[in-house]
């Protein structure tokens, strides 16, 4: 089945002032939709075109070298920005805060306190040079959390050897610029700011906490 774009779980203007309507509209209508217009263009007839997108990149190796570039930017993109939905809420009603339970231990077990959390995923999105994105992962091994960026619209998924860092992403932060450049030209540090009064937490839990 061809991978369609999943609606947003909120308004376009749900997360103003923090992120406005016109860059949601476009980043969910358009780049998003792009990149699943460009990924099935590549997989129609191909024995890949039934797979989901996050099993997809995982087995970037045995796609044919014609549309393994393709699907790496482009079911990455794909990969990358449904998730980047569900992690963000309206702030206060489910987004902004600080996680609690055991998401928040792990966090606290990796780096110390929630605060010095914020600052090395802030620390990673900030000095991501060009696109990209920062994430907070699972460890492979199951023990604890991470925290990692990628180029373009690699995934960690993909796996070290093409993403440059490992582990299951459970929270991403994009950096593209289409992202925030309507509002926050190129302060990118501006929008990371912003961007924690709308997170998810409620959800990033659910991830951390699925297998």
């Amino acid at each position: 089945m061809p991978y369609t774009l999943p609606a947003l779980p909120y308004a376009f203007d749900a997360l103003v002032p923090h992120i406005d309507a016109k860059t949601m509209e476009i980043h969910h209508g358009k780049h998003h939709q792009a990149y699943i217009t460009n990924a099935n263009k590549a997989l129609e007839g191909t024995k890949w075109a039934e797979m989901p997108a996050e099993e997809l990149i995982t087995q970037l190796a045995e796609l044919p070298d014609n549309i393994r570039t393709t699907l790496r930017n482009n079911a990455g993109g794909h990969v990358n920005h449904s998730m980047f939905w569900t992690v963000l809420a309206p702030a206060g009603k489910g987004g902004g805060g600080e996680p609690t339970g055991p998401l928040s231990e792990a966090i606290k077990a990796a780096f110390g306190d929630f605060a010095h959390f914020k600052e090395e995923l802030a620390k990673a999105a900030t000095t991501r040079f060009g696109s990209g994105w920062a994430w907070l992962c699972a460890k492979k091994d199951g023990n604890g959390v991470q925290i990692c960026s990628t180029a373009n619209q690699d995934n960690p998924l993909m796996g070290e050897g093409v993403a440059g860092c490992g582990g299951r992403p459970i929270l991403g932060l994009d950096v593209w610029e289409h992202a925030y450049y309507l509002n926050y030209q190129n302060k990118r540090p501006d929008y990371i700011t912003a961007w924690w009064n709308v997170v998810n937490w409620g959800q990033v839990a659910k991830n951390f906490a699925a297998k």
